[in-house]
């Protein structure tokens, strides 16, 4: 893509910034981890997707424990969710030998790092999830939807603009702002998104995975569990942002070198959710649902055979996960499910 001379609107900038086949930031290196950019609670540690695996269990048998089912992780990053949750879930013949194992991955450089991490096992890495055959889906998304291009508007006294990025000379960049037809942008998503706004932040690519996930939900039953850094505010607030090295840099600076993210708003997704009337969505925290899930009493029988400081640092980790100045209240979880299935395991605690 040229990108001289020209104003892209900002998802378009994120898309190329993140995913350019030849300059985009997930396509040329491994965010992951100390050497990455950031690391997400499967690196932290195992007993995250542990209680993933235990927590699939139970929704699996909420559905009626079919003979076959989906497992369809989103975005699975270095493998390291996906390859604990075949491990643990194998503790569970019934439900491993009735699951198909499926990812979607949008990185080729990612999707060959988990080849080879998860290459002694059944799984297939899946382009269009809609060409997903007709089981029961439980679908996860981890860390996924937050690394998704948004689009930003900006309600002024003269009307709603629109954020673009303007490409000067090659490594020059910077932010402009148009005139938006905000009528016409909800007339297109079926549903007034500016009402009560002064910032408008959304993701079109995320409202497309949402729509065709719900449709699947509907047609062939299953649900999907969403953890990812977010809010819960009716009003949505501005949250893009750069991370390199695990600090905050400019987004428009180092392009492709950098992780570019947001904060999802869960209350916006509730309320795209609610469109179809078939299914219901519950929304948690981090640490609500990983605690009603007994992730400290996990960690407690596992520590029976640790050394101290092997014990301090597993409790270490489990609190960068739960605690809410950290992961805790950061991070929510939600699940959307069918209505006629009452199923809460997790999101008990109010």
């Amino acid at each position: 893509m040229k990108t001289n001379n020209r104003d892209l609107p900002l998802d378009q900038f994120i898309e190329f910034a993140l995913y350019d086949k030849v300059n985009g930031y997930y396509m040329k290196k491994n965010p992951f981890g100390k050497e990455g950019d950031f690391i997400t609670a499967p690196n932290i540690t195992r007993v995250f997707s542990e209680i993933i695996a235990i927590w699939i269990v139970t929704f699996w048998k909420s559905l009626g424990s079919p003979k076959k089912f989906n497992l369809l992780e989103f975005g699975a990053g270095n493998g390291e969710m996906m390859k604990v949750i075949i491990e643990t879930l194998k503790n569970f013949p019934e439900c491993f030998l009735n699951c198909n194992f499926q990812i979607h991955e949008k990185s080729e450089l990612l999707k060959k790092k988990q080849q080879l991490s998860l290459k002694s096992e059944k799984i297939i890495w899946i382009e269009d999830i809609n060409t997903n055959n007709s089981y029961p889906t439980i679908f996860l998304a981890n860390e996924f939807f937050d690394a998704l291009p948004i689009k930003q508007f900006f309600k002024k006294k003269e009307g709603w603009v629109e954020r673009f990025v303007n490409f000067k000379e090659k490594g020059v960049s910077e932010f402009k702002e148009k005139p938006a037809d905000i009528k016409k942008i909800e007339q297109n998503l079926n549903f007034a998104i500016s009402k009560e706004q002064e910032i408008i932040e959304y993701s079109p690519a995320s409202f497309e995975y949402l729509k065709n996930i719900c449709n699947l939900i509907k047609k062939n039953d299953g649900g999907i569990l969403i953890i990812d850094y977010g809010y819960l505010d009716i009003k949505m607030r501005e949250t893009l942002q750069a991370i390199k090295n695990h600090k905050y840099s400019n987004i428009l600076e180092n392009i492709g070198e950098t992780d570019i993210t947001y904060n999802i708003n869960f209350d916006l997704f509730k309320k795209f959710t609610n469109q179809f009337d078939e299914l219901s969505s519950i929304i948690s925290n981090h640490k609500k649902f990983l605690t009603s899930m007994g992730i400290v009493q996990r960690a407690e029988i596992i520590s029976e055979n640790l050394t101290f400081s092997e014990k301090s640092d597993l409790f270490y980790r489990i609190r960068r996960l739960i605690d809410e100045k950290q992961m805790g209240e950061l991070f929510k979880v939600m699940l959307i499910k069918k209505k006629k299935n009452k199923f809460k395991t997790g999101f008990e605690i109010d």
